[in-house]
């Protein structure tokens, strides 16, 4: 079926959310993917950091094969081959680095979904039933302005975008949102939830004091209801607002404020997680902290859906038989995916080859023509423009056969597979070059 029909098809059947590029895309290899009339094209987006060894890599594809021929579906009722095995390899890649603060839980344990915002929904659960069971009732959490963690309805209100979340209000109550590297704000967000859930709970004049104080704490009008918080919620780098990391000090700071409150850390590391930011297997390592929970998806399965949340110390037994489930989480097929992924990942050493590779490219973006800014940590990098032409610098790009993301007007984000070398770095550079210096006039 040729494009043309596809997008007749599509205009016609399929629900449109998505302001679709006009391109079809039939086949993949390595770092490269190609159309339907056979142009080759380099990702420099891989699936929005989802396809992380490279599309068709042929060890995960002889996995889902393998399994496909074998068992597709089963549920969860019912044991799957190496579910067990991969939540073991989970737990020890969680509890990589050298930590300055000693991990708590002897193992993580894992609960496998389907996406990224399952498995914030899941975590976000997670952190409920903690604050109703072991700090009295508190449900409220913290996340940060900016952020992304999903789209169903509890993540969304949890998402710090406002213009995301308009026309689906009233959005779930209990989220405050604060802006990323300001502990002055995050503690002002502590301490006015606090006060206002004792305000409520005593029923006294003090009331409308302690409300005053949480409108102060949360000043992008987001509701925090009546409790008080249980749980902290970050990316470690904001990947949809643009590529904009949290410092390793506030990271730090966070988790000591956290720590010291008995409030729960969630750190959302669905598209940082699997080496996408070098070095480590997910990034709050970098700051060598230890959350409560830890939600992941995207690179874990080359593409294959497969996520999953974690828990460690008390947090890692606290959801029981009925509280949570999932009709396709951990099945055969993605049970297979994340582990052929994960030994790929192993074998190329992506620790290494990511953070060396992040530099590399990082410094070569920085040379660029109305290139202002770089940030990000990996292979994980967004880019800010002198000029407001993201959006024709990426139509172009992928005009010369090139695949990458651009937020807003002044933003483009890089997310290429975890194999590339630098000879394909050099190859957008130079694609990125020629497009930049024709926009410098």
């Amino acid at each position: 079926m040729s494009l043309v029909q596809q997008q007749e098809f599509e205009n016609d059947f399929v629900m449109h959310t998505y302001g679709r590029k006009p391109v079809m895309f039939v086949r993949g290899e390595g770092v490269y993917l190609y159309d339907d009339a056979g142009k080759k094209y380099l990702d420099f987006l891989a699936g929005v950091g989802a396809v992380s060894v490279g599309h068709s890599n042929p060890n995960v594809v002889a996995a889902l094969q393998e399994q496909a021929a074998k068992l597709v579906h089963v549920g969860n009722y019912f044991y799957v081959e190496g579910r067990g095995e991969l939540a073991q390899k989970l737990s020890g890649l969680l509890a990589t680095s050298g930590a300055e603060q000693e991990d708590p839980s002897g193992a993580w344990k894992v609960f496998f979904a389907n996406s990224g915002a399952e498995a914030n929904e899941g975590a976000i659960k997670l952190a409920r039933k903690y604050g109703n069971e072991k700090l009295g009732g508190a449900g409220t959490i913290i996340s940060a302005q900016q952020s992304f963690h999903g789209r169903t309805l509890a993540a969304l209100a949890a998402t710090g975008q406002e213009g995301k979340q308009a026309v689906f209000a009233p959005m779930p109550a209990g989220f405050i949102h604060v802006p990323i590297n300001d502990e002055a704000a995050l503690l002002a967000a502590l301490d006015g939830a606090a006060a206002n859930a004792a305000a409520a709970a005593n029923g006294s004049a003090h009331a409308a004091d302690g409300a005053a104080a949480h409108a102060a704490a949360a000043p992008d009008g987001s509701a925090a209801g009546s409790s008080a918080v249980c749980a902290v919620m970050l990316e470690c780098v904001q990947g949809e607002a643009g590529v904009w990391p949290c410092s390793l000090e506030y990271l730090k700071a966070v988790r000591k404020l956290t720590a010291e409150r008995n409030i729960a850390l969630i750190i959302d590391e669905v598209q940082t997680g699997f080496y996408r930011t070098g070095t480590y297997p997910f990034s709050y390592q970098h700051a060598g902290i230890v959350p409560d929970i830890v939600s992941m998806a995207k690179g874990i399965g080359n593409g294959f859906p497969v996520a999953a949340f974690a828990a460690c110390g008390e947090m890692a037994d606290l959801l029981v038989l009925g509280e949570h489930g999932s009709t396709f989480g951990g099945g055969p097929l993605a049970i297979a995916a994340a582990h052929a992924t994960l030994d790929e990942l192993e074998a190329n050493d992506a620790a290494t080859q990511v953070a060396q590779l992040g530099e590399y490219f990082a410094a070569g973006l920085a040379k660029l023509p109305l290139v202002v800014d770089v940030r990000g940590k990996g292979l994980m990098c967004g880019v800010s423009l002198s000029k407001p032409v993201a959006p024709e610098v990426g139509e172009a790009a992928l005009e010369g056969g090139l695949v990458i993301n651009t937020i807003g007007d002044n933003t483009l984000r890089f997310l290429p597979p975890l194999v590339v070398n630098k000879e394909q770095i050099d190859e957008a550079l130079s694609i990125l070059q020629t497009i930049l210096a024709g926009k410098v006039s």
